[in-house]
């Protein structure tokens, strides 16, 4: 019995211990399979975001992909656009250096048909029948047939007007000039450009020949009364009298007083022309004492004198003449009796259309006036001189006054 219980004691010994054994390998158990599911949910979670890169990874290297398909693209089409682009310049400058080619060898054929450069444009000035028309044409008959037989069509010409070499871009203004001397083709140069490009030139250039022959094709563009109008709001006026004060040229000045007086035969500028300092410019070559510029200079102020005249007298206009206010009047009044039978002619009719306004009545008595309108009355080698001469005194009660 002792034995047996003896036994029984270490089996209960050795139960008790299994069962301790048996809660810890439990619980060992237990931990196991909760760590296995964290575990579990751990590699869920990354399996998702590593969904998540790699879409917006395949996302992104598919719009990559795009975009360099498209460059590849605008590569291709940039690389076509400049072979085009690179014929379209090695064309165009063939046909220029053609172009200028033929205008030299032009130039070279009408050597012996013009005089010297010194007399301005190769040419000679035709009188037309207004006081407002006055073209520089020339006198180069080769040249004309090959511009009529379209050797050269304008357009060409007018490019050759941007051309580097200074020869050809000279020869290229006095061509256009040429044809601006023919009503016929002023329209057409107008549209073309060819007057923007003659401003620009006057603007822009410091050589004297082409101020000189800009300035002869502005001159006959401004025969034109529409063309006038374009060459005033485009500021031609001011650009010519920016010429004037600044050359020393005697063909030059005349080129430029011969635009400006084309462009005081309308009324219409007359306030801008004088605002941009063109009367001025006028007077200011004065100084030069060459013949041919002065001429040019009693052109203008007789063609500006009549027009004011014209609408005082029809009341349109009131007032002082713009003339006078510039000092034009003690011009006319020095030198009135000084130069050749034309050039006084224009001066004469200057004053007296002048004087057929009575707001200029003091001013004329002031300087000396009425002894000259007397003496055009009585002397002047031109009937319409002497009887404006007549009217003016006639007409007016201060000068009758005066002569009493």
């Amino acid at each position: 019995m002792g034995e047996l219980l003896r036994e029984l004691e270490e089996e209960r010994s050795r139960s008790a211990s299994m069962k301790g054994h048996f809660n810890v390998l439990e619980q060992q158990l237990s931990d196991a399979r909760s760590s296995a599911q964290f575990q579990e949910n751990m590699a869920r979670e990354l399996k998702r975001e590593l969904s998540k890169i790699t879409q917006t990874f395949t996302s992104q290297v598919h719009s990559l992909e795009e975009k360099i398909s498209q460059l590849v693209s605008e590569k291709e089409l940039i690389y076509g656009e400049l072979k085009s682009t690179q014929a379209k310049v090695q064309d165009e400058a063939s046909h220029r250096q053609s172009l200028e080619a033929e205008v030299l060898r032009l130039k070279r054929s009408k050597t012996d048909n013009c005089v010297e450069e010194s007399k301005t444009l190769c040419g000679m000035v035709r009188s037309g029948s207004g006081l407002g028309s006055e073209a520089f044409m020339h006198k180069s008959g080769n040249l004309k047939e090959t511009l009529a037989s379209q050797r050269v069509g304008l357009p060409n010409v007018l490019a050759l007007l941007k051309s580097e070499e200074l020869e050809v871009q000279i020869h290229a203004v006095k061509v256009v000039a040429n044809l601006a001397a023919e009503d016929i083709n002023q329209e057409k140069i107008v549209e073309e450009g060819g007057l923007d490009a003659l401003l620009s030139l006057l603007e822009t250039s410091e050589n004297t020949t082409i101020h000189r022959a800009t300035a002869g094709a502005i001159a006959n563009l401004a025969m034109n009364v529409s063309n006038q109008a374009l060459i005033m709001n485009k500021g031609g006026a001011r650009l010519l009298a920016n010429i004037a004060s600044k050359t020393d040229d005697p063909q030059t000045m005349r080129m430029v007083a011969g635009a400006i007086a084309n462009l005081c035969g309308n009324e219409k500028w007359h306030a801008m022309l004088k605002q941009d300092g063109g009367i001025k410019a006028l007077l200011g070559m004065f100084q030069t004492g060459h013949t041919d510029v002065i001429a040019q200079i009693a052109r203008g102020l007789a063609n500006f004198a009549k027009c004011e005249s014209r609408v005082i007298s029809q009341g349109h206009k009131k007032g002082r003449s713009l003339l006078i206010e510039d000092g034009v009047l003690s011009w006319i009044m020095a030198n009135s009796t000084m130069f050749p039978p034309s050039t006084r002619r224009h001066i004469e009719l200057a004053f007296c259309h002048l004087a057929q306004n009575v707001e200029n009545s003091r001013d004329i008595i002031i300087t000396g006036g009425i002894k000259e309108l007397l003496r055009i009355s009585k002397e002047s080698s031109r009937d319409d001189a002497r009887n404006l001469a007549k009217k003016a005194l006639n007409s007016n009660p201060a000068f009758l006054k005066e002569i009493q």
